[in-house]
């Protein structure tokens, strides 16, 4: 099988690209000592990102989805009794499947 100059310089090119991003932050924090209140401000990246995301599957579309809004009333409340992600998970799976079937 023979490859082509180009593919491999492409293929070469996309995986630096992808690299980089992943080792710099890495490189550069490594070095550094990051203060208390960085650290605590860095824990609530994920919770803001997985907020953004929600309300935009639930609130950002022309047409309502009240499906997507019923279900993620009891998959909420598992989240915060549970702090489990598979029971997460799988109580909005649930839902939205069995709000399918009957409605």
């Amino acid at each position: 099988m023979e490859m082509r100059l180009d593919v491999l310089l492409l293929l070469l090119a996309a995986g630096a690209v992808t690299l980089v991003p992943r080792i710099l932050p890495l490189l550069v924090f490594s070095k550094l000592q990051i203060p208390d209140w960085g650290l605590k401000w860095l824990n609530y990246i994920p919770i803001a990102i997985l907020a953004a995301l929600l309300a935009q599957v639930l609130f950002m579309h022309e047409t309502m989805q009240w499906d997507y809004l019923i279900a993620a009333i009891p998959t909420f409340l598992v989240a915060i009794y549970t702090r489990s992600l598979l029971g997460t998970v799988l109580t909005g799976v649930i839902v939205i499947i069995l709000l399918r079937f009957f409605f």
